[in-house]
């Protein structure tokens, strides 16, 4: 097995862990129908994880955890205090302001940060691929505290989610139970997002829910079935990023959407009255479609390549070439800047992963002093990250030609043989 595919072990893991308890709530969410409670909430955890970056929290701290763990309550004790048993104003339009304020607030917050573009990021796209047995492990925990609190409660929670009006007339205090229903969804959401991010977690309580709604109305099966789709579906999903390269939490995304279109459709034949009816219909909205991503496709390389695309390239270029004229003219902006300042290895070594690498990459491009150095400094990092060390490993083979049998996802010791090799080879 490549280091490639056993560094994807602990993120495929976090994924199983996921879907197990927001498969669940997700049930909950559809049949309440406040389906983007989990972006709002998802959302203003992010917020709260921002402001903490703001206040010098790093985001992966307990500080920034803790913070964000805040905000998600009072997230929830609002979404509890705006459903009225006769609203005049729809509760998912109230959450649906709440996700804007939330995201307009994070962008605000992170205008003026270093490096916001990347926390951002991060925050809507998760760091997954990188999570470590210890956050699984913990997040594993809280969710079973969640799942037996619910399960304990599971009669009254039912209730309220599919007779609300039957539960305001027998005297129980709904909006109790709402906001403690909201606080341990909250609470799931905070650890959630530390490592899946704002789209994966809304994937993952939206789709398997989805699907099992589908399929069938029993609770029980309903949870049989959100699961076994989580799984396989991640599954697949996890294995096609790792062989066509691409990023795994906007893989899995994608595939959850293609997974649940193939099911809708095929369920909306199965079920149909007249099958063949239903089966032409079908046959005539996918040519349809097919005609339209056609046309779209002709309309973008149409375009494309017309003088409207060249006018507005020529423009860009134009605009970029006088924005940064002054720099080329005085000589400041010299190859191995970034940022304005030069790139030096101990640059490198303070970044966070992803810009380490970045760094790293500059400095054996630019073969900068102490370069080598820099590479095996990384490989020897226990605290970096496997899917870092496979791309600064490439690095060091790509300027070596060899590996030097080092292994990013073996031990320390396992490695000492050929770290001692990369630091000879480091000093020639």
């Amino acid at each position: 097995m490549s280091d490639a595919l056993i560094l994807m072990i602990p993120a495929f893991v976090e994924c199983l862990v996921l879907v197990g308890i927001h498969s669940y709530l997700g049930l909950h969410v559809i049949k309440r129908k406040v389906i983007f409670v989990d972006l709002a909430l998802a959302q203003i955890a992010a917020l709260g994880t921002t402001v903490g970056f703001l206040f010098g929290m790093d985001p992966s701290s307990d500080a920034a955890f803790l913070f964000s763990m805040l905000f998600t309550f009072v997230g929830a004790a609002v979404f509890a205090l705006t459903r009225l048993r006769k609203d005049k104003v729809p509760q998912e339009a109230v959450i649906g302001l709440v996700y804007a304020l939330a995201a307009a607030i994070a962008i605000l917050v992170v205008d003026k940060s270093p490096h916001g573009a990347e926390h951002v990021k991060d925050l809507m796209t998760g760091t997954i691929l990188w999570v470590k047995w210890p956050e699984i492990m913990r997040a594993a925990i809280a969710y079973t505290f969640i799942g037996v609190v619910h399960f304990a409660l599971r009669k009254r929670f039912i209730q309220i989610t599919e007779d609300p009006d039957g539960a305001f007339a027998a005297g129980v205090w709904v909006r109790f139970w709402d906001f403690l229903f909201y606080l341990s969804f909250g609470f799931v959401i905070s650890f959630s997002v530390r490592t899946a991010g704002v789209l994966l977690v809304f994937v993952f309580l939206v789709a398997p829910a989805i699907s099992a709604t589908l399929l069938t109305d029993k609770w029980r099966y309903q949870l049989l079935v959100g699961w076994a789709m989580g799984t396989l579906v991640t599954s697949l999903a996890l294995y096609l990023s790792y062989v066509l390269d691409i990023p795994s939490g906007p893989a899995v995304v994608a595939f959850y959407g293609l997974v649940l279109l193939v099911l809708a459709l095929i369920v909306s034949v199965v079920k149909a009255e007249k099958r063949g009816k239903a089966s032409l219909r079908l046959a005539i909205g996918l040519g349809v479609a097919m005609a339209v991503l056609s046309g779209i496709w002709g309309v973008g390389h149409l375009l494309g390549t017309s003088e409207l695309a060249h006018d507005s390239a020529h423009h860009l270029r134009a605009h970029t070439r006088h924005k940064h004229h002054p720099h080329h003219e005085h000589g400041k902006h010299a190859k191995g800047a970034h940022d304005g300042k030069a790139v030096t290895p101990q640059a490198a070594q303070a970044a966070d992963p992803m810009a380490r690498v970045q760094l790293l990459r500059k400095l054996a491009q630019a073969k900068t002093k102490g370069w080598k150095d820099a590479l095996v400094q990384a490989l020897a990092d226990k605290d970096l990250p496997l899917f870092f060390k496979e791309q600064v490993l490439g690095l060091v083979k790509e300027a070596a030609k060899e590996d030097f049998g080092y292994r990013a996802s073996a031990s320390a010791q396992e490695n000492a043989k050929a770290l001692a090799a990369l630091r000879a080879w480091a000093k020639l």
